[in-house]
């Protein structure tokens, strides 16, 4: 039998109704704050908004749930994560507070090669018992739907291993779960000895990984990290296309330090989205003011990392480019769990109204995904992927920066995650 919800005496019914794509310039102004609604649910989809009087008489058998004067939004989309690691790494934070920067602290062995050492020691058992509890707390905040990428085995196997967890993870984890292949997230030292020891990993990728990767159906998406020292255009070309003939939609990290193209590559391919782009072009905006790719923004990254330079988010949005907020949450550079935090970094560094940074991480979270024909809007018919916070009006979300204000989250209508305040 079908249950059917009603959730009744929201202070703030936060909508984002619209339509189900992206939203570019003055679409993310309003996200459809309603005052006097409730949300009903039949099953795992939004059934009706309205007046409580109307839906009760509606969906007479419905047991309500009360809000409690909160405020109900639609489930937070987190678009880019590395949620599959083994050890934090607490001494690059120190190393860069004495003066080192990333790309150093890379050279030396550091950053992501440490992750990767880290994770070919481990099985998938252990991986899943440390990954569990990382996204457990990330839905503690309010997510409901998360990208998971691989990107730490850097070999054939390790990466297939990643995969089988993040697919075990879906399995057994009531939060929405979207898959990225990323074996082309470093070059692996043990391939940066010559030229033609790096065309091998590339050519690896491409014929090995990307294939496995496929047959298994283990991703939705591949992304490469495209960046000066790391992977180039052409290499990530290669790879991106080779990809998206097996069958696997595309993201990219792109223009994260420097501006090395990665945006402009991003719109060419049509990436679903384009990631990071603090050292975005003038040119690599207006690409993407053409095109269909979603900018992800993770200011985060850049608070951890000690930047005072971000993402032009304003310039982004002006010349017309979806942009959307994520954690980037990782083990190196952006080990927060916290989406509401990003909307705060949104709101204070990348000067975003609150509707916009709100939109950001719902309605263009999910186009980030793909999903967002059935996520990220309180609207009939999507799924009824809902969040509760603790508070009254919508902008204290992004204001209490740093403090957890979410009560409970549903997935396909069912509970996800609850706290202990006894609403359930």
């Amino acid at each position: 039998m079908i249950e059917s919800l009603i959730f009744a005496n929201a202070s703030q019914v936060v909508t984002c109704a619209g339509p189900a794509r992206a939203r570019r310039g003055s679409e993310l102004g309003d996200a459809g704050v309603l005052a006097d609604a409730a949300v009903a649910v039949e099953g795992d989809r939004i059934a009706a908004v309205g007046r409580l009087g109307d839906l009760r008489a509606r969906f007479k058998s419905a047991r309500e749930i009360d809000c409690r004067r909160g405020v109900l939004a639609p489930g937070l989309v987190d678009s880019h994560t590395h949620g599959i690691f083994g050890r934090p790494r607490y001494d690059e934070q120190e190393l860069r507070a004495a003066g080192m920067d990333y790309m150093e602290i890379a050279r030396r062995g550091g950053g992501i090669h440490a992750s990767v050492r880290d994770l070919r020691q481990r099985d998938g058992d252990e991986l899943f018992a440390l990954a569990k509890p990382r996204l457990e707390r990330l839905a503690s905040f309010g997510t409901t739907t998360v990208e998971v990428k691989s990107g730490y085995g850097l070999t054939l196997d390790d990466e297939l291993k990643t995969l089988r967890v993040i697919a075990r993870l879906q399995r057994e984890l009531p939060l929405r779960i979207v898959p990225t292949f990323l074996g082309a997230h470093e070059i692996p030292l043990e391939y940066r000895e010559s030229a033609a020891r790096r065309r091998e990993y590339v050519d690896l990728v491409i014929n090995e990984m990307i294939p496995a990767v496929a047959s298994e159906r283990l991703a939705k998406f591949a992304d490469v990290f495209c960046e000066t020292g790391v992977y180039t255009v052409d290499e990530s070309r290669a790879i991106l296309s080779a990809a998206r003939n097996a069958g696997l939609l595309l993201k990219l990290h792109a223009d994260e330090l420097t501006s090395s193209g990665g945006a402009e590559l991003a719109a060419s391919l049509g990436a679903v989205s384009a990631d990071h782009l603090a050292a975005i072009s003038d040119v690599g905006i207006d690409a993407l003011a053409h095109g269909s790719t979603v900018a992800t923004l993770l200011p985060g990254t850049m608070l951890f990392l000690g930047k005072t330079k971000h993402a032009p988010a304003r310039r982004l949005i002006e010349a017309g480019v979806p942009v959307a907020l994520a954690t980037d949450f990782n083990p190196g550079t952006s080990p927060t769990p916290n989406l509401p935090l990003v909307l705060t970094l949104g709101v204070s560094q990348l000067h975003l109204s609150v509707a916009e940074a709100l939109l950001a991480a719902t309605v263009n979270g999910a186009a980030a995904v793909g999903l967002a024909d059935s996520v990220g809007q309180i609207t009939e018919g999507f799924s009824a992927d809902l969040a509760l916070f603790d508070v009254q009006d919508v902008r204290a979300v992004p204001y209490w920066y740093g403090d957890n204000r979410c009560v409970a989250t549903f997935v396909r209508g069912k509970p996800c995650h609850t706290s202990d305040l006894g609403i359930f």
